[in-house]
């Protein structure tokens, strides 16, 4: 009825992006991908035309359409986004989240119930492209992740017998998923169906070494432990939790609900970067598809005060959603301006405290905190950014095993991890002229905006680097009884000279330093 495979494609993009303006080249991006053929663009013309024919049929071919609209170098899908089944899961599932936080159990169950019954089989179900296979993998997590919180919640209210039946079925669609296995594990025994529960470890155990190579995580230990010396909780007594064994970190249900979302907040003023973002998110997206044994890395390199830590965690930001599990952020000192770079025993040691980890039952040794940590993050999806690291060895021993991705910063080419770990290389250089002058812009307001000349010359003093360029800013701001192209003179003189020193004195990275003593260079 919507014509065919493609052009449900572009259906599918515009639908994701309701009332919004969708660029023709994104749209070639989302279909095709890296194999869009010269004709792509007519293509897209023709399948916009094919389904205006189906959305409105009773449209003439020379009249305008109200569905789906052309504007802006682009097409625009006219419906509200409420319309949308995702969005109405996703509103149901937030405030799901939140009744389960406000103690409202039986809310929050009617409000997954409600969440999970706008599924109707698999999303994006036959649709081609890039963009239809990353939100196909997006929203069956989503749609997981929303299976195991009922879950949760629903043994919390002493209804165990309710929830076997679908976890076996979910765990059937998804066989790798330990946290749904753990559930399932849980909810048997406590229907007094002790020796099933022991089947699906035994199972699982199975399962793990067969595909994986790897033995269950430290959780699903611990509940066959559990099972085995019935120290499972009965059913009379507190429903959410299970008595953990001595040394124990995680055993309770309540293990699973903690998210670190640690992200610092995203700087005003970001500009460019459109080709550096996409391709990070195109390897990632790449690498989480695939089986699971091997954790997605990516690493933003570049000299000092290029951006490299904006464009981490603009990333970061956008694909918070794919990452139910949270977020962790690590400062590493690599170049040392916040003091001695941190060694991987001191990263892990910050890490496992963000997990829960009291410095009581923190191991002394750094290989038992690798264990630790690996063990915690096993079968979660977690997002963890690495900032300005220092050396491939000081970032190896923090990456997870399996569902988590890494985003690492260096000044370093960190060649090891990419030849060892797999991990891909982004390499970033300098604003163009024009996008210098957007930042400047958009970070001086109306003082520099009818000021072209001033700030050309700034942009060129800057050297396209955004560092610089807040600096350049910041100076003119603080000097407001100057001229701007006085001022703009003033920094290019102080800026040099401070740049000439750091080069001369052989340490680049203390270009922070001139960029901070530059602030001083402007006002009268």
């Amino acid at each position: 009825m919507l014509g065919p495979p493609k052009q449900r494609a572009v259906l599918a993009l515009l639908a994701s992006r309701a009332g919004d303006v969708v660029g023709i080249e994104h749209i070639i991006d989302a279909v095709w991908g890296s194999d869009a053929p010269q004709t792509a663009v007519n293509g897209v013309h023709t399948y916009v035309a094919g389904l205006r024919r189906v959305l409105e049929p009773d449209r003439s071919r020379r009249g305008a359409s109200s569905v789906l609209a052309s504007a802006a170098g682009g097409y625009c899908l006219c419906v509200s986004p409420e319309a949308m089944d995702i969005t109405q899961f996703a509103q149901r599932h937030a405030q799901a989240r939140r009744a389960g936080a406000d103690c409202d159990t039986e809310g929050a169950l009617a409000l997954f119930r409600e969440a999970l019954a706008l599924w109707h089989g698999e999303a994006y179900a036959g649709i081609p492209g890039p963009f239809a296979a990353l939100e196909r993998t997006r929203l069956q997590d989503l749609r997981m992740t929303a299976i195991e919180e009922w879950a949760s919640d629903m043994l919390k209210a002493g209804r165990h017998g309710e929830v076997v039946a679908d976890l076996s079925a979910a765990v059937a669609e998804e066989p790798l998923r330990e946290k749904l296995r753990w559930l399932l594990m849980l909810a048997l025994y406590r229907c007094d169906r002790q020796a099933h529960a022991l089947v699906v470890y035994t199972e699982t155990r199975q399962l793990l070494n067969q595909e994986l190579g790897i033995e269950p995580g430290a959780e699903l230990c611990n509940l066959h432990q559990d099972i085995l010396a019935g120290r499972a909780v009965t059913a009379c007594q507190d429903q959410s939790t299970v008595s953990a064994p001595t040394g124990d970190l995680v055993s309770t249900i309540s293990a699973y609900t903690p998210r670190p979302a640690q992200l610092p907040p995203l700087a005003r003023g970001f500009v460019g970067r459109t080709t550096e973002l996409e391709q990070l998110e195109r390897v990632l997206a790449e690498d989480e598809m695939g089986s699971g044994a091997s954790t997605a890395v990516a690493v933003v390199d570049g000299p000092a005060g290029i951006g490299k830590t904006a464009i981490a965690l603009r990333l970061a930001h956008r694909l918070t959603d794919r990452f139910p599990d949270g977020q962790l952020f690590v400062d590493l000192s690599g170049t040392g301006l916040q003091g001695e770079p941190l060694t991987a025993s001191e990263a892990l040691a910050q890490l496992l405290r963000s997990l829960g980890v009291d410095d009581v039952r923190m191991p002394g040794d750094l290989t038992g905190r690798v264990s630790l940590y690996r063990s915690l993050l096993h079968g979660q999806r977690m997002l963890v950014v690495l900032d300005d690291a220092l050396s491939t060895g000081q970032v190896r021993l923090l990456i997870p095993r399996g569902a988590s991705s890494v985003i690492v910063t260096s000044r370093q080419r960190l060649t090891g991890l990419a030849i060892r770990d797999g991990a891909h290389q982004i390499r970033v250089g300098p604003l163009s002229e024009s996008e210098s002058a957007e930042l400047l812009t958009c970070l001086g307001g109306d003082r520099l905006r009818k000021e072209e000349a001033v700030m050309k010359r700034l942009a060129r003093i800057c050297e396209g680097l955004p560092l610089a360029l807040r600096s350049a800013v910041e100076g003119l701001i603080e000097a407001r009884d100057v001229p701007q192209a006085a001022a703009a003179e003033r920094y290019a003189d102080k800026y040099g000279l401070l740049n000439r020193l750091a080069v001369e004195g052989g340490e680049a990275a203390n270009l922070r330093t001139v960029f901070e003593a530059s602030y001083q260079a402007l006002p009268a």
